[in-house]
C-alpha cells in the first residue's frame, strides 16, 4: 500500500518542481555556452542546471527508468527536447543522437555520474560526445543557500522556495585528434576539476 501511494505521489512531482522553481534566484558565473556544446553536471544537481536553460532549445538526456519518465514530464515543460538512454541502457543510440543534435547546433545537457552512480564519477560519454561532434565540453557547479537532499545515491538537491543558486561555469576544450588515451585523461581531468568547481555564495 505504501509503495502504491509513494508511486501515485511521485506522478506530482514534475508539476510541483516546476512551480517551485519558478521562485528560484539563479546567478550564473563564468561562461555560458552560447553555441552548441556539452553541459555536464552532477546528477544530484539536475534541477538548477536544467532551470538556467529552460526555453533554450537544448537537448536533455534522460535515462530509460520509470523516474527518467517523471524528469522528461519536467524538461518538456521546460522547452527541452530529450533523449533516453544511459550506459546501462540504450547508450550507443543515446551518443548517436547526442551527436547528431550538436552538430545542428544544438546543447546537450548531460549528467556523466547517472543513472545510477557512483555519485561524481565521470563516465565518458560527455567527453566522448563533445569529441565525436567536436564541440567544447562545459562543466556547471551548482550551490544553494537553501536547500534539502534527498537520501539517495546523488543526493538530490532540492532548492526551497525562493533560494539564490549559484551555477558556476568553466568550457574545457576536446582536442580534435585525441585519441583513445587522451580522451580518457581528459576525462579523468573534467572529473576532478567538475568535483573542485568552488561558487562563492
Amino acid at each position: 500500500m505504501l509503495k502504491k501511494l509513494r508511486q501515485q505521489l511521485a506522478k506530482f512531482a514534475p508539476a510541483l518542481f516546476y512551480c517551485l522553481a519558478r521562485t528560484w534566484k539563479l546567478k550564473a558565473r563564468g561562461e555560458l555556452p552560447i553555441g552548441p556544446a556539452v553541459v555536464a553536471f552532477w546528477h544530484g544537481d539536475m534541477l538548477p542546471v536544467w532551470k538556467q536553460f529552460e526555453q533554450s532549445d537544448s537537448v536533455a538526456l534522460i535515462s530509460q527508468s520509470r523516474d527518467g519518465s517523471l524528469l522528461a514530464q519536467l524538461v518538456g515543460r521546460w522547452g527541452f527536447t530529450t533523449v533516453r538512454g544511459s550506459s546501462s541502457r540504450g547508450g550507443s543510440e543515446a551518443l548517436s543522437s547526442m551527436v547528431g543534435a550538436l552538430r545542428s547546433g544544438r546543447r546537450v545537457l548531460i549528467t556523466p555520474d547517472g543513472p545510477v552512480g557512483p555519485q561524481h564519477q565521470m563516465k565518458p560519454g560527455a567527453v566522448i560526445a563533445a569529441h565525436r561532434a567536436r564541440v567544447p565540453l562545459v562543466l556547471c557547479r551548482v550551490k544553494a543557500d537553501l536547500a534539502i537532499h534527498g537520501s539517495n545515491w546523488d543526493r538530490f538537491l532540492i532548492p526551497l522556495p525562493f533560494a539564490a543558486i549559484e551555477l558556476e561555469f568553466v568550457t574545457l576544450d576536446i582536442p580534435e585528434d585525441a585519441d583513445r588515451v587522451v580522451l580518457e585523461r581528459l576525462n579523468h581531468y573534467a572529473e576532478n576539476l567538475l568535483k573542485n568547481l568552488t561558487p562563492l555564495l
